[in-house]
């Protein structure tokens, strides 16, 4: 009964590209997960504007204890494939405007994930389409998460002041914090991994003694994370799925800023690979990401 609430409560579509999906249907790791992240847009207006805010690709190792969370710039310059639907004759363009092209929400997130696995060689074993507006009822139920703020910035959407230090962080705040990339002194580099820091402070929260005391308070909170998600789980039952991933904790989650550069072309600001970025993607299609992040320390962030 639970897990039926549980994965009704979850909107499922088929996110991932043909050209872009695991063969495999199970959870045995090595996994690669995409995902991705946007602000809601009115339903009058479908693919309009509908650029992801953010795109991540989980990989767990083989022992699927422990999770390392690789952000994508927005901003990278990258070959999107053609795109009937929205008349998008394929070419080069930054990765953000893929889901744009795709129209938003499915559509955006196949063409996004066509992208990506062109440019990695990487198959993903899944997809998700994350509201991360939705996540702030959930940050709310958890009661309100902790953030260390590094570099003190005021929101570009709310005025509002991030003070250096750690602080608890309604859901509003946190959102509005993870948001922000100007005046950070490495930009969107400094906004991707905020993000991973929130996804890490919520899995510290919900799994908390007190919370786990709470059955009704979790009750909602999965429920309300649930909403947030549209998944697509490559066949795999959502609490098989779930079940499988069970040993990750928090304090086993790492995240990884992609190695690159941003450079100027003809006036425009794009994101551009390093070498090691090749490296990190045979990696993710291997099983040897640990070893990786110990030789590249440089592009490991701490969460």
């Amino acid at each position: 009964m639970l897990a039926d609430r549980y994965d009704n409560s979850v909107v499922k579509q088929l996110l991932l590209d043909p050209a872009a999906r695991g063969a495999r249907g199970d959870v045995a790791g090595p996994l690669n997960y995409l995902l991705v992240g946007s602000d809601e847009r009115p339903a009058a207006s479908p693919g309009t504007d509908q650029r992801s805010d953010t795109i991540m690709i989980a990989h767990l190792p083989a022992g699927l204890d422990r999770a390392y969370l690789i952000s994508v710039p927005r901003d990278l310059l990258v070959e999107i494939p053609p795109a009937t639907a929205g008349g998008w004759p394929g070419g080069p363009d930054k990765i953000n405007s893929a889901f744009q092209y795709g129209g938003g929400g499915q559509g955006g997130t196949r063409l996004l994930s066509a992208t990506l696995s062109r440019l990695t060689g990487i198959r993903f074993d899944g997809a998700a389409l994350v509201n991360f507006a939705g996540f702030q009822r959930s940050i709310d139920l958890l009661g309100g998460i902790r953030m260390c703020v590094d570099t003190p910035v005021r929101s570009i959407h709310t005025r509002n002041l991030f003070e250096a230090g750690c602080h608890q962080m309604t859901g509003a705040q946190a959102l509005d914090y993870a948001r922000q990339r100007y005046d950070l002194p490495n930009g969107d580099f400094d906004r991707q991994r905020h993000q991973q820091q929130l996804l890490r402070a919520m899995m510290d929260k919900a799994t908390t003694g007190d919370m786990l005391r709470n059955p009704l308070r979790l009750d909602q909170v999965i429920r309300a994370v649930g909403s947030s998600f549209t998944v697509d789980t490559n066949g795999v039952p959502l609490e098989d799925l779930i079940f499988g991933l069970r040993g990750v904790r928090s304090d086993a989650l790492r995240g990884i800023q992609l190695p690159s550069h941003a450079e100027t072309i003809d006036e425009v600001s794009y994101v551009l690979l390093d070498e090691p970025a090749y490296s990190l993607f045979d990696s993710m299609g291997g099983a040897d990401l640990d070893n990786w992040a110990r030789q590249h320390p440089k592009w490991v962030n701490p969460l």
